[in-house]
């Protein structure tokens, strides 16, 4: 679907300039700044809506595109659009960041114009990347929405957050330029940078294993897949909780979008060749992990954990297709591990926010994340408890809840494949329930801990509309995941076609 009305680039530039305007308008006045950037916020997500009811379902081609030269000597160009992968994401971006702002209200003391700016600025370009059809413009957003995130944590976050920053900066960045060289070893292949292009390059085996591996060392670490997943932890403990719900919510998936849009369609037969080494980390993500959240003190760093392990289903639900295929001779079963995997982002953004969002209100009254600093909380904040178990149960994958749609979907998937890796996958659903409701019987019941948790005061009513939206779409995608795969499917399909047009090796 095209459109007159550049509403991509609305979504991109509105957040950019009212970050901006935010800054200057509200530096010395933080109740102006909050109003200016909640503002900026709704109306960017009210616009995004328009994406959603204008969105043509039944058809892969991109919508929404716009295009407009950019450099012209290297054929770079404006180029946007969106499909029933890119879509929901940049919903559920500017749904987190009118959240966010809303949680800044009272909870941010120090530099409020400039901590907004930063969100709406850093909102703004993961639009551009969700969006980006040229690969120029996605590897410009893609780095540049380190530089707000890394001034977030570095400025309100906790005592350690210059290690934590430089440690977030490096990784992310270092895995990055090997994308760069992929891309521009297919510019001087194909003369073009438009992603869609590089779908149909033919590339020999050699230049498409070394190409996949550049793009999974810009894209695991994104994720973060196992081994280079040790920088998520330090950043969530030192980020303020807006950072750590941006973290989780979205920064998260942008490794598992690079997937799609990239690895498997550019890269296929060197995807089918290496599937095993993703299927192993994945899989070790989710049982390793998962063991290693069971030990930990520290709210925040056990649910940083737990997102590691859960997006461990994600990328399995992607490349589990290849094992289905040499298993049966046939692409039966593929969409599902795929459709899976991105109902799982989805819901993650969801579930990792609200719980994090949890900790952060536990956070505001206490100043503490340790677990040991709790007990009994639902005596005095009975709302707040319900909420909190609510998103636990979610967490384990409790069905009619979101968390339990993908996670099913993918284990189905896997079942076509090999009955002992379903079998791992799904131990996720016992150690996610171990470590979550472990945290949840030291955090919210039994007797009241200590005297500082006998005087919280229960959620006021701007918590309480955020703990009530995320548990509405929470349940929502939990009972009528409908709407979400009508919109998923087809590009889906395309996908899971395109790759079965390739001479995938027989292993």
């Amino acid at each position: 679907m095209s459109t007159e009305w550049p509403i991509l680039s609305l979504l991109i530039w509105l957040p950019i300039l009212g970050g901006f305007l935010t800054l200057v308008a509200g530096r010395d006045a933080p109740a102006v700044a909050l109003r200016l950037g909640l503002s900026v916020a709704v109306a960017t997500f009210v616009a995004s809506l328009l994406l959603w009811f204008g969105f043509e379902r039944g058809t892969a081609e991109m919508q929404f595109q716009e295009f407009t030269p950019w450099i012209a000597a290297f054929n770079v160009n404006y180029h946007l659009g969106v499909d029933g992968i890119s879509m929901p994401l940049i919903l559920l971006t500017t749904l987190t960041t009118v959240l966010v702002v809303i949680a800044a209200w009272g909870s941010v003391k120090e530099r409020v114009a400039y901590y907004l700016a930063a969100f709406l600025v850093m909102q703004g370009l993961m639009i551009g990347m969700f969006s980006a059809l040229d690969a120029v413009l996605f590897y410009v957003f893609f780095e540049a929405m380190l530089i707000p995130m890394f001034l977030v944590i570095g400025i309100w976050g906790g005592p350690r957050r210059v290690y934590a920053t430089i440690k977030f900066f490096l990784y992310t960045f270092l895995g990055s330029v090997f994308m760069l060289i992929a891309l521009i070893y297919m510019y001087l292949q194909s003369g073009s940078f438009a992603i869609l292009d590089f779908h149909h390059l033919p590339l020999p085996m050699t230049a498409q294993i070394l190409i996949f591996l550049a793009f999974f060392a810009a894209f695991a670490v994104k994720i973060p897949m196992f081994p280079v997943h040790t920088w998520l932890p330090d950043a969530h403990v030192e980020a303020p909780t807006g950072g750590s719900v941006i973290l989780a919510a979205i920064m998260l998936k942008i490794g598992g979008y690079g997937f799609l849009r990239f690895s498997l369609p550019i890269t296929p037969d060197a995807a089918a060749v290496l599937d095993v080494l993703v299927i192993t980390l994945s899989l070790i993500a989710i049982v390793y992990i998962g063991l290693v959240a069971l030990i930990q003190s520290d709210m925040k760093k056990l649910i940083a954990y737990s997102s590691i392990a859960h997006m461990g289903f994600v990328t399995l639900g992607f490349f589990i297709v290849f094992m289905i295929y040499r298993n049966t001779g046939d692409w039966t079963g593929a969409s599902l591990g795929i459709a899976g995997g991105m109902v799982q982002m989805i819901s993650h953004g969801f579930i990792s926010a609200a719980m994090f969002f949890a900790v952060g209100v536990l956070y505001d009254r206490l100043h503490s994340r340790n677990i040991a600093d709790y007990g009994g909380v639902a005596n005095t904040m009975p709302w707040f408890a319900a909420f909190f178990v609510l998103f636990a149960m979610a967490n384990t994958g409790l069905p009619g809840t979101s968390g339990f749609v993908g996670e099913f979907m993918v284990i189905l998937a896997a079942f076509r494949a090999d009955f002992w890796l379903a079998f791992l996958a799904a131990t996720t659903l016992i150690l996610a329930a171990a470590y979550t409701l472990w945290l949840v019987k030291r955090v919210i019941f039994g007797e009241i801990g200590n005297d500082n948790v006998a005087k919280l005061k229960d959620m006021d009513r701007r918590e309480f509309f955020i703990m009530g939206v995320l548990a509405f779409f929470v349940l929502l995608l939990g009972v009528w995941p409908a709407p979400l795969l009508d919109v998923m499917n087809a590009t889906i399909d395309h996908l899971v076609a395109h790759i079965g047009q390739s001479k995938l090796p027989a292993l």
